[in-house]
């Protein structure tokens, strides 16, 4: 039976729940870029199957923070997914911050290990800053998803470095999120 994984686009194209921008991009077209590029390379496993929140970078749910965000949650929970993944990309005031992090509802959960995974590959192959894992119970889509549910930050969007790789790199974040499921699972890739 396959491994039903869900990911999350974080945030809108536009109007309620758009993202950060910051060096000439948007955080929502990052994330939808990453997430469709991992999406693709789940669909060629047969050990997974893949859903994802946004079927085209225009598509918007939700018509508020709250109700997009339940949107979010709501599909993972009614098909049901076996793992959420909710990808992001970060913004500080400060640009000198960098790096990628992961955060999970509880620390030592399945949740845990599976982001620990993401994050590790990450940082090996994307060669980002190793952030580390965060425990945040109070993320919405972390508290309300029936499954283990990760948030993924790949990078800064205000510091001059993140931002090249979040640009030009985007390929690149979704094959390491695959090398981290597939890490987690203990399977090799597909040859």
């Amino acid at each position: 039976m396959a491994i039903r994984i869900f990911i999350d686009q974080g945030h809108n194209p536009s109007g309620p729940n758009a993202g950060a921008e910051a060096n000439g991009l948007r955080e929502q077209d990052v994330n939808f870029n990453v997430g469709t590029y991992l999406a693709e390379l789940l669909r060629t496993d047969p050990r997974f199957e893949v859903r994802v929140s946004r079927n085209t970078p225009t598509e918007s749910l939700g018509t508020s923070n709250a109700t997009s965000l339940a949107a979010r949650v709501e599909l993972a929970n009614s098909w049901p997914a076996d793992y959420f993944i909710s990808i992001h990309s970060n913004a500080n005031v400060n640009p000198a911050i960098n790096g990628s992090e992961v955060y999970v509802y509880s620390e030592g959960s399945t949740a845990y290990y599976f982001g620990e995974s993401i994050l590790n590959a990450i940082v090996d192959i994307v060669g980002m800053k190793n952030n580390g894992l965060r425990v945040n119970p109070s993320l919405y889509v972390l508290r309300r998803t029936t499954m283990p549910a990760v948030l993924v930050e790949l990078g800064y969007l205000t510091n001059a470095a993140d931002a090249e790789r979040l640009a030009n790199d985007q390929v690149a974040f979704a094959y390491a999120i695959y090398m981290g499921i597939l890490n987690y699972f203990g399977y090799e890739p597909i040859s």
